[in-house]
């Protein structure tokens, strides 16, 4: 009765608050000045105007929409779910068979303002090339060019030049490679250290001579060994324009497997060495070497100040294309630009490759005579067989007039008369007799160029900024904005690639206690000396963002070392954590000591080795308390299921309160029969604080009512396996068979084939739709032929064939009221599919881990394809390194191969009715072979090498897990609504379509531009940045008091994300921190149009405003300064009270003083 009256009461209220909302909404359109006056920004038309009205109308119409359907939702949580259980306390299983837990007391809401929605509806900004459209546009044949085999005959009329002469800009360079064939070192030791050390004294040999370069990697090394003297030689030369460093980052990263974070911070490294050692700053981007390019990177680069960028790997055909219609130089937009802030001059390449004899023009035999490297005599020679000749009085005239010609055909591809030809390749100019070769050669052609007029011709050595400085000059322009009638484009330039990436956020926690421990005033017990384990992490992650690592592109021995300098940072990375957290968590500060040899806390889990998969700690309980403290490292509270691993089946886990929490305990399982008799799995659920530190205590207790026990059922092969159970976790086994069975959450119902145990269906609990989606396994083998795949290439050998094995697989069922999960063993792969039964975020996708070990396979390639229903034709969407959604068609006039992209983070297909996504924890390639297809490479195993330098296959396979969240939504509009918000707005549509004759909308998968919703964002998010467990170690004397750790005062608006809080580095000591941080965050595009779910947390957004004073709770803010990306621009301060302001999809970057 008591329920009922609660009921009553709360349906009442919602009433009232619909009625009284409605009634304000009417008000404030009639009476509000300022929404009068935002609509006078509307032609005057009384049909614009009456729209307008309407639209207003609408919105507000849905935000009450969305606040009384929250409160609804809190209520039938309340009752219909029974979120309270009979006893108040235990979990309990509802008369449908689904688990319900106690109600955790802190009800939620979500809350975005419609405004906020209307970023992914806006209209774009229009490009004259869209990649996409391209693409469509293109046959893709490979017809014989002559002697540019991949593009066409050039010619010209030889008075072309007479009044407006040709000016040649030729940049020597040296890619440096920071591992490759060799480690890092090894080509230090052997090459570029000895390129550095030529440079300096070449260069300065003749005022003329420029070169560019990139790696700064290398460079920092050069200089931590160079001599004074030599450190000022090489300043000269950089300040009087000789040398000039290009991009300015630690390495040339790799663009399509890597995520924004990786990339920004290893800009940001490359910059601040640059600006702490030379104080340069770098103007033009250069990268030739990537395996395609990324939208991503001329916004990162826009963002960081550069003004001009120029790329190479880009398909023949695009190539041949752009050339063609003289686009080879346009001006970079990002998809979702409403006008002109992200634009990038860019120069493409047009040849195929950066090597001298594929720069200087369409013919490779005559340019390689142009390398003087090759002269007779040198161990390099031309595959052409005409090799160079050194330049003489004698042949000078004959010389200049061969290469001129190529250089008229190459400007022909172009809209200016200034010309690029790039002079170098991997690792050049390590010999001092190289530098003569080249430099007095080439400089005998330009002085016979230049002192004959009729030639019509200036050439000179330059640096790459001298060239696009060049360019803008003769287009009158400024530097980094669009000349006349040169082309805007939108979109990349990828075709397919794969391995992984991961990264880090201990740079935050670290950031926060040094601030901390300032102003309590005992920064001088704090170890800040931890600063150069983040420098050393830094810069190895920066290390492996390079383009032959994190793409799996490098010898064995040179992955092996990538793997030892990733394991020495995440060593490193897990002392910072432990003792940031040690001090954060203390009630009181003074009693904080750091004693290197006595850990306060460890870590959870362990690596013997690079190469190992990580083992769990065990937390051996006893009756005392055993404390563990959670870290949360995203921005927003966090409501989830943790998992640890305990030696005792009576685990009693309680709050930093004391509140007794639900635990389920689960075997550990050695193999798919086989139980751990001594491990067990405790798993409970805990809210946990934004970017803060929670504290729970575990006991052996035996009295934990609390504690309840999974439910297992193994299903396997009819041929009498030994199963049995171990006390107190019983094991049910059954034969398999045919039929489907089911497992589900308060969220989700999942069914499973009986014969493979493999995901077939998803039905989310307020639809009555089951929606197919089934999970299958392929495998791909390579050509016959002599060209095969390797690493480089995939050539598969037709269309991949299911996977099959002899005998059916053991597969798991595990049930209880925290999670249930299938687990399927087969022979090359064990897949998890799990589903947690909470509230939110944690609740609503579906987590799959791939256990993968193809090592005893032959040239076999394996892949995952999810196949639904969903009508998605031939679109797809994956996203470029985590930042952005890049639309993708499957195009049947390529091969599969060419159908494959990089996918970092995310993938997904759609139609009208749902959108399907898949998450990934690792960059893989991705692909929609057929509609309603996802398809991605789990991992590859080639024994031969495919002839692109590498010199071996991929051999080095690993026992790997892949780690996914599978997400499927509706669409809002498919939702069959039948209350009085919807019948007025569909009401209000049609009166629009009415009048202006046309109420369809763009269809979804036309547009050039999408967006994940923002329950994506946040399932990405807590996929990426897992909860890190942190058990207290025991101590003879006790544990001090300690206390969670909440950073934020406030919530912040949920499509912001706090993408790093880095401590800058001391300008006095490079080993400590200044006192000032970086913060950087990014605004979150979002597509409301799908149906917008409790995340767990409250959820608001602000239109983009953000007080930055008032955000970390305890500490007063004394700068707050606009700056760019990478630290280097700055702009006036603004009052530290001042609230930022952020639109759509942009990163910014502030100078901080936190005390």
């Amino acid at each position: 009765m008591k329920l009922k009256k609660q009921v009553t009461v709360c349906g009442g209220a919602i009433f009232c608050v619909a009625v009284f909302s409605l009634y304000l909404m009417l008000d404030r359109v009639q009476h509000d000045p300022a929404r009068r006056q935002s609509a006078g920004n509307f032609p005057r038309s009384q049909i614009s105007v009456l729209q307008n009205r309407i639209e207003q109308l609408e919105q507000l119409l849905e935000e009450n929409h969305q606040i009384i359907s929250h409160i609804k939702d809190s209520v039938l949580e309340l009752t219909d779910t029974g979120a309270i259980s009979p006893s108040g306390h235990l979990p309990f299983r509802s008369a449908n068979g689904s688990w319900v837990l106690p109600f955790d007391g802190r009800p939620t809401f979500l809350s975005v303002k419609p405004l906020d929605c209307q970023f992914a509806l806006g209209r774009r900004s229009q490009t004259d090339l869209q990649m996409l459209d391209v693409y469509s546009l293109l046959s893709f044949d490979n017809v014989d060019g002559g002697v540019w085999k991949q593009g066409f005959e050039i010619t010209y009329e030889p008075n072309e030049w007479d009044d407006e002469p040709l000016q040649v800009f030729v940049v020597p360079h040296s890619h440096n490679d920071p591992g490759w064939v060799k480690t890092f070192d090894k080509y230090y030791n052997d090459q570029t250290q000895h390129i550095l050390n030529n440079m300096v004294v070449k260069l300065a040999e003749d005022p003329r001579r420029k070169f560019i370069w990139s790696e700064i990697s290398y460079f920092s090394k050069w200089w931590e060994s160079a001599d004074a003297q030599k450190q000022e030689d090489m300043r000269k030369l950089i300040l009087n324009g000789q040398l000039e460093i290009v991009t300015g980052g630690w390495v040339m990263t790799d663009e399509a497997n890597a995520h924004y974070f990786a990339m920004i911070d290893q800009l940001i490294e490359g910059h601040q060495w640059l600006e702490r050692n030379l104080g340069v700053i770098p103007q033009s981007g250069w990268a030739v070497d990537p395996f395609g390019h990324s939208a991503t990177m001329p916004y990162l680069l826009r963002r960081a100040n550069l003004s001009s960028m120029l790329i190479q790997r880009v398909h023949y055909s695009i190539k041949k294309h752009f050339a063609a219609t003289r686009s080879l130089e346009f001006m970079w937009r990002q998809a979702w630009d409403i006008e002109s802030s992200t634009d990038m001059f860019c120069h493409m390449m047009p040849f195929y490759s950066y090597d001298v004899p594929h720069t200087c023009g369409p013919d490779p035999k005559i340019c390689c005579q142009y390398d003087f490297k090759r002269l007779p005599g040198s161990r390099v020679n031309c595959p052409w067989k005409v090799p160079p000749r050194a330049i003489t009085d004698a042949n000078v005239a004959e010389r200049a007039g061969v290469l001129l010609d190529q250089y008229r055909k190459k400007s022909k591809l172009f809209r200016s008369k200034v010309l690029l030809i790039p002079l170098g390749d991997d690792f050049r100019y390590d010999k001092a007799l190289e530098w003569d070769q080249q430099y007095s050669n080439y400089q005998k052609l330009f002085d016979y160029m230049n002192s004959h007029p009729e030639m019509h011709v200036k050439a000179q050595f330059a640096s790459l900024s001298d060239y696009f400085n060049a360019v803008y000059k003769a287009k009158g322009v400024a530097p980094g904005t669009r000349p006349p009638d040169y082309p805007v484009l939108s979109g990349d330039f990828f075709a397919y690639a794969d391995r992984e990436d991961h990264y880090w956020r201990a740079e935050i926690l670290y950031s926060l206690a040094v601030a901390y421990a300032r102003r309590a005033g005992i920064d001088g017990r704090y170890p800040v000396s931890d600063y150069s384990l983040l420098t050393d992490a830094r810069r190895n992650v920066g290390l492996f963002q390079h383009h032959d690592a994190i793409t799996g592109t490098a010898k064995e021995a040179v992955v092996i070392d990538y793997g030892n300098r990733l394991l020495r940072s995440l060593i490193g990375l897990k002392r910072v954590i432990i003792n940031a957290a040690h001090f954060l968590i203390l009630k009181n500060k003074d009693i904080y000591r750091f004693y290197q040899t006595d850990p306060f806390l460890e870590t959870d889990d362990r690596r013997a080795t690079q190469d190992s998969l990580p083992q769990r700690t065990l937390i051996e309980l006893e009756s005392s308390p055993r404390y563990l403290v959670l870290f949360n490292p995203v921005e927003q509270e966090r409501l989830c299921v943790v998992t640890v691993l305990v030696n005792s089946a009576r685990v009693r886990v309680l709050t930093e309160d004391g509140q007794t929490l639900p635990v389920q305990l689960s075997a550990q399982w050695m193999s798919g029969v086989e139980m751990n008799g001594e491990v067990f799995q405790a798993s409970f659920m805990a809210r946990l604080p934004a970017l803060g530190l929670a504290i729970f205590h575990l006991y052996d207790s035996a009295d934990s009512p609390m504690t309840l026990r999974s439910d297992t059922l193994l299903r396997v092969p009819g041929h009498g396996q030994s199963i049995r159970g171990l006390d107190p976790l019983p094991v049910r086994s059954q034969t398999i068979d045919a039929q489907p069975f089911y497992i589900q959450s308060q969220s989700l119902t999942l069914g499973f084939s009986g014969t493979t145990g493999l995901l077939e269906s998803i039905r989310r609990k307020d639809d009555p739709q089951e929606v197919r989606v089934q999970i299958q396994f392929f495998t791909y083998g390579t050509r016959p032929s002599k060209d095969k795949s390797g690493a480089y290439l995939f050539l598969p050998d037709g269309n991949a064939k299911p996977y099959s094995q002899r005998e059916a697989p053991i597969v798991r069922v595990v049930e209880g009221p925290l999670f249930s999960e299938v687990v399927a063993h087969y022979q090359h792969f064990q897949q998890t599919v799990r589903i947690h039964n909470v509230p939110g975020v944690d609740g609503l996708s579906l987590d799959i881990t791939i256990m993968v070990d193809i090592r005893d396979q032959t040239n076999k390639e394996l892949a995952m394809r999810l196949v639904t229903d969903i009508q998605s034709g031939d679109a797809f969407y994956t996203d470029l390194n985590g930042f952005q959604i890049q639309p993708r068609r499957y195009f049947q006039k390529l091969p599969i191969q060419a159908n494959f992209y990089p996918m970092p983070t995310t993938a997904y297909i759609q139609d009208s009715l749902y959108r399907l996504t898949l998450h990934t924890a690792q960059a893989l390639g991705v692909s929609s072979l057929a509609s309603g297809q996802l398809e991605v490479i789990l991992d590859r195993r080639l024994m031969q090498d495919d002839n692109r330098g590498l010199g071996q296959g991929l051999k080095d396979n690993k026992r790997t897990a892949n780690r996914f969240r599978l997400l499927l939504e509706r669409r809002s509009n498919s939702a069959k609504h039948h209350g009085s918000y919807t019948k007025v707005t569909n009401m209000l549509n049609k009166f629009i379509a009415g009048i202006l004759g046309d109420g369809q909308e763009e269809p979804t998968d036309t547009r050039p531009v999408s967006f994940p919703s923002l329950l994506s964002h946040l399932t990405s998010t807590i996929l990426n940045h897992e909860v890190m467990a942190l058990p207290v170690l025991p101590r003879k004397h006790g544990v001090p008091p300690m206390r969670t750790f909440a950073p934020l005062a406030g919530t912040l608006p949920c499509d912001f994300h706090l993408l790093n809080l880095r401590s800058i580095q001391s300008q006095q000591d490079a080993n400590s921190p200044s006192a000032y941080t970086a913060l950087l965050l990014h605004r979150l595009g979002l597509d409301c149009g799908l149906e917008a779910l409790n995340p767990g947390f409250n959820c608001t957004t602000t239109q983009g405003q953000l007080s930055i004073s008032g955000l970390f709770r305890g500490l007063d803010l004394h700068l707050l300064q606009p700056m760019s990306l990478s630290l280097m621009h700055s702009q006036p301060p603004l009052s530290n009270d001042s609230s930022i302001n952020l639109e759509p999809m942009e990163i910014s970057t502030y100078k901080l003083k936190l005390c």
